[in-house]
């Protein structure tokens, strides 16, 4: 092959990757692992972990966090699933009664974000393995409504700018982003608006959502302000820009079917991360209560996004290339 031809082919790559790295590209995923959690903190009908619906990523600590909506605590675990701490809720002044947690988010630090459904609020707290949280110190209403068993479903952080995303699961769909201030009692203050018209996702249900900023290979791209919108009804997981368009998706049908996938987050890699509350039609699948779990699933590109440094080689050697080109032409003249 002619230098000159080989310019042209690596340039040609280049640009292919460049693209790609403005979107995850969930149509390249895979499922490379699904893990069985613990079930823990009490005996049948409160037992954290049967029935996991939120997941967050804590990068500082290259672990997952994840909650059950029964409301009891929240799990840190490995990202191979393994339990690594555990800690209480104190639901005393917040008015909850269900404590119903279907949102989660990770803020740094060992700080979280946990949002109850039917209230619309959201609490933050210090992680403290084998402490308890009292969740009333630090909280804020959402919505100021109680809107019942289809209220907010996902809380995502986006550390650029302190910023968040939540999903409400139906009757009506929305998705809000803003800012959230915590205080005492529900003194804090939210400033949340409709980000686009959440029928442009084209899902019947949102169970989470999940910012990209995160994402290493997205940053400095147009990439990182999507957006993952997981939909447990819809049995899909898609990626949508800031205005609503659907850029990529994955089809979940098959991702344990009997399981309802409820949580979604990424890591720095690309990685992502599902949690599923246990086996739903017990009956059909013929799997006892008593040995139900919840899972973690986790998926991997097939052809990972690249790096940020790997723009710097693909410019070094098309210079390299380049330099390599001319010689070969003053050399040819040169014997002339």
């Amino acid at each position: 092959m002619k230098i000159t031809s080989l310019i042209v082919v690596v340039a040609s790559v280049f640009s292919l990757n460049a693209h790609a790295a403005n979107l995850l590209n969930l149509g390249n995923y895979q499922v490379t692992g699904t893990y069985a959690l613990d079930r823990l903190n009490g005996t049948s009908g409160g037992i954290s972990g049967l029935e996991a619906s939120a997941v967050t990523y804590a990068r500082d600590r290259n672990s997952l966090f994840y909650v059950g909506d029964e409301g009891t605590g929240v799990v840190e675990i490995s990202l191979t699933g393994q339990t690594l701490g555990f800690m209480n809720f104190d639901w005393t002044g917040t008015g909850s009664t269900k404590h119903d947690t279907e949102g989660l988010a990770y803020l740094g630090g060992g700080k979280l974000v946990v949002s109850e459904e039917r209230l619309y609020d959201a609490y933050s707290f210090d992680y403290l393995s084998a402490g308890t949280a009292t969740l009333a110190n630090n909280s804020v209403s959402i919505s100021n409504a109680t809107v019942g068993n289809s209220g907010i479903e996902g809380i995502s952080y986006d550390a650029r700018n302190g910023g968040y995303v939540t999903v409400k699961q139906d009757s009506p769909l929305d998705i809000l982003a803003g800012t959230l201030t915590f205080g005492s009692n529900l003194s804090g203050v939210a400033n949340m608006t409709q980000l686009f018209n959440p029928s442009l996702a084209g899902l019947t249900g949102f169970s989470d959502v999940q910012t990209l900023s995160s994402v290493d290979a997205l940053v400095g791209t147009t990439g990182e302000n999507n957006l993952l919108l997981l939909s447990l009804s819809s049995r899909k997981l898609i990626e949508v820009n800031r205005s609503g368009t659907i850029l990529s998706s994955l089809d979940l049908a098959n991702v344990l079917p009997g399981n309802g996938i409820e949580g979604v987050t990424v890591d720095q890699h690309g990685n992502i991360y599902l949690v599923a509350e246990q086996v739903q039609e017990v009956f059909a699948i013929g799997v006892p209560v008593a040995l139900q779990k919840s899972q973690l699933i986790v998926l991997s590109a097939v052809s990972a996004v690249p790096e940020p440094e790997a723009y710097a080689m693909f410019l070094a050697g098309l210079g390299f290339l380049g330099f390599m080109s001319r010689n070969g032409r003053k050399s040819k003249s040169y014997k002339r």
